[in-house]
C-alpha cells in the first residue's frame, strides 16, 4: 500500500477507468444472457451486474483506493450494501426504461451487430448508478467510516 494520497482528481479517473472495465463486463455479460441464452432482462441484469460487482470491488481495493480492502469485515459488507443498493436502483431503472422507451427496437447496425434499445437502456442506467457508486464506495471505502463507528459503539 503506498503511502502517497491520491488527489481526489486521480481517484475520479480511475473509478472511470474501473467503472468502463466493469460497464464493459456489464453490458457483454447482459447481451449474451439476453440475446444468447434467451434469458429476460431482470436475471440478465441481475446476473451481469453481479459479475460487475465483483470486479469492482477487486479493482477498488486493489487499485482505486489500495489497501481498504484491510479495513475490516465491516467495510466489505458496507461495500456489499451499497453495491446492492446500487444494484436496486440499476433493476428500477432498466425496468422504467424498459417500459418507457422499449428494448427490442434495433437503433442501427454496427459492424454486422444490431444496438438495440435494451442496449442504450444499459448505458443510460449504468451512467446514472455511477455517481451514486463513487460516493457511497469511496466513503465506505476510504473513510473506514463504518468500522470507525463500530469501534465506537464497542466503547459504550
Amino acid at each position: 500500500m503506498s503511502n502517497k494520497k491520491e488527489s481526489p482528481l486521480g481517484e475520479v479517473v480511475k473509478f472511470l477507468i474501473a467503472g468502463g472495465v466493469c460497464f464493459g463486463i456489464k453490458l457483454v455479460c447482459s447481451v449474451a444472457l439476453k440475446f444468447g441464452f434467451g434469458h429476460d432482462t431482470w436475471l440478465s441484469v441481475l446476473l451481469a451486474e453481479l459479475v460487475a460487482i465483483a470486479a469492482n470491488y477487486i479493482l477498488s481495493v486493489l487499485w482505486i483506493w489500495p489497501g481498504t480492502g484491510e479495513n475490516g469485515p465491516l467495510t466489505k459488507i458496507g461495500f456489499l450494501v451499497t453495491s446492492l443498493i446500487g444494484l436496486a436502483w440499476n433493476e428500477l431503472l432498466m425496468l422504467l426504461l424498459g417500459r418507457l422507451l422499449g428494448e427490442e427496437q434495433v437503433l442501427f447496425t454496427l459492424l454486422g451487430k444490431d444496438i438495440t434499445m435494451y442496449m442504450l437502456n444499459v448505458c443510460i442506467t449504468t451512467v446514472i448508478v455511477m455517481f451514486w457508486n463513487f460516493f457511497t464506495k469511496r466513503a465506505v471505502l476510504k473513510s473506514n467510516l463504518l468500522n470507525r463507528w463500530a469501534r465506537k459503539w464497542e466503547r459504550k
